[in-house]
């Protein structure tokens, strides 16, 4: 059997390429729909709007945590997996008919925020968000939001370590801005509180910037280093001495968009793969995608810091761009500069 360090590794490729999936088999139900977000999906700027309403959302949740409005953010999140998750459902039942389950995606989240509940929430979130974003992102814009994102997030976990703050109000909150990776059968997200609570609430924070996981020792104290944008960050200890890890939702999504928009907006032709629509860029993206994400794991269980999406998005673009080269797509076309020359 396999040490549970690697089954957890195999559990988080598991959960990306089901976002990823899912993104792919939303894609056209959504674009059919005309879930379509902006007028122009070449739009450059469409890049630079998403990125300054990232920064925006980060200072409020800062300034709501400063003020003790912890819960109102938790509500925040909830009614947008609600949101999200209707869009799911939306694929493939009637509009009224979806609000069902997703109001219980809702509820679930609200009265029992157990693992299993924050990261099915977590998949239908980021197979929504990637779709939605997939299809409203051009080639050029989805490039640009990736690389913009993978910069922010080297710079917010090596630089300004403004997101230590964060990380340790979201992590309190059982939300779905992160995926939990349990390393024993036995874990329980909820009964590490209670001990919490019987120990007066005591949490033991690494004081290591960045975000995107939270290491849970046997004793069921935290060591909070995450980042509900999309860092993934480890502690200095090894993951075996763990109970369970978390990595950020973004980090899962992010890199999905450029997928999701590969099979979009790329002119290569499609591949005969059933049920997601997918061409061979955007194959390859998914293939750098989680090659980056088992880099980044290697780290994580050797207890290395790093920064999540520098390598997941760099993955992600650089199989894109060999899978459109691949597939005969000239470069100044596969970076969608063609119209703009």
């Amino acid at each position: 059997m396999f040490p549970r360090e690697y089954r957890g590794v195999a559990f988080v490729v598991g959960l990306f390429l089901v976002v990823q999936l899912g993104a792919l088999a939303l894609v056209p139900e959504f674009v059919e729909s005309g879930y379509q977000a902006v007028e122009d999906p070449e739009n450059p700027t469409n890049s630079l709007v998403y990125i300054l309403a990232i920064l925006a959302m980060t200072g409020l949740m800062l300034a709501a945590f400063r003020y003790d409005l912890d819960q109102a953010i938790r509500l925040l999140i909830v009614g947008v997996s609600a949101w999200l998750s209707w869009y799911v459902f939306s694929a493939l039942l009637s509009p009224l008919a979806a609000a069902v389950p997703a109001v219980a995606v809702g509820v679930a989240l609200l009265v029992h925020p157990e693992w299993y509940v924050i990261d099915a929430a977590g998949v239908l979130m980021g197979a929504g968000a990637a779709g939605l974003f997939g299809i409203s992102f051009g080639l050029l814009p989805a490039l640009l939001l990736l690389s913009l994102l993978a910069v922010y997030d080297a710079v917010s976990v090596y630089g300004t370590e403004h997101m230590l703050s964060l990380a340790e109000g979201v992590m309190d909150l059982n939300i779905p801005v992160v995926l939990v990776i349990p390393l024993s059968l036995s874990y329980s997200l909820l009964d590490g509180e209670e001990t919490e609570a019987d120990e007066e609430g005591s949490t033991d924070s690494s004081g290591e910037t960045g975000g995107g996981e939270t290491d849970t020792d046997e004793t069921g104290d935290e060591e909070t280093d995450a980042e509900p944008a999309g860092a993934d960050v480890s502690e200095p200890t090894a993951i075996e001495d763990r109970d369970a890890f978390f990595i950020g939702l973004g980090d899962a999504v992010i890199p999905a968009v450029l997928v999701a928009s590969a099979a979009t907006f790329s002119p290569a032709a499609a591949l005969a793969v059933p049920l997601v629509g997918i061409n061979l860029p955007a194959l390859l993206a998914m293939a750098g995608s989680l090659a980056g994400l088992l880099v980044l794991m290697s780290w994580v269980i050797k207890g290395r810091p790093h920064a999540g999406l520098p390598l997941l998005n760099g993955g992600a673009i650089g199989g894109y761009l060999i899978g459109s080269l691949v597939a005969g797509v000239p470069l100044i076309e596969a970076v969608g500069l063609s119209g703009f020359l």
